[in-house]
């Protein structure tokens, strides 16, 4: 089964971190993506742009209407995911755990649905 690990974390906290601890957390991401490429549960990952490139987008009365930003103002943004194959959810989050933002930030594990 497929699921979409999403990774949240705070800006404003990610940008405050010095040169030393980004390539140490750049290290871990890359070790922990090998990881799961090589053990088959790698689909796709990337890394999303600051919320502040974000654009929402709306339709109501049918018009397209649309807002500067993300759709919420949050603590934690979104940042980034992989898309991932497992056995099970319990699977799941065992690699979820793994991902580095997990220990700052959170990990939200969502199943696919899959269109036949």
């Amino acid at each position: 089964m497929q699921y979409l690990l999403l990774i949240y974390t705070n800006e404003v906290d990610y940008a405050k971190r010095d040169a030393a601890t980004v390539e140490k957390t750049t290290a871990e991401y890359q070790a922990f993506t090998q990881s799961i490429i090589q053990s088959g549960n790698f689909k796709a990952a990337d890394r999303l742009q600051p919320t502040s490139t974000a654009t929402t987008v709306r339709v109501r009365d049918g018009k397209v209407l649309t807002t500067d930003g993300p759709f919420a103002e949050t603590r934690e943004q979104l940042g980034g995911f992989y898309l991932i194959e497992a056995k099970d959810l319990d699977a799941a989050i065992g690699i979820a755990a793994r991902i580095p933002s997990a220990r700052d930030g959170s990990i939200e594990v969502r199943p696919i649905w899959v269109y036949k």
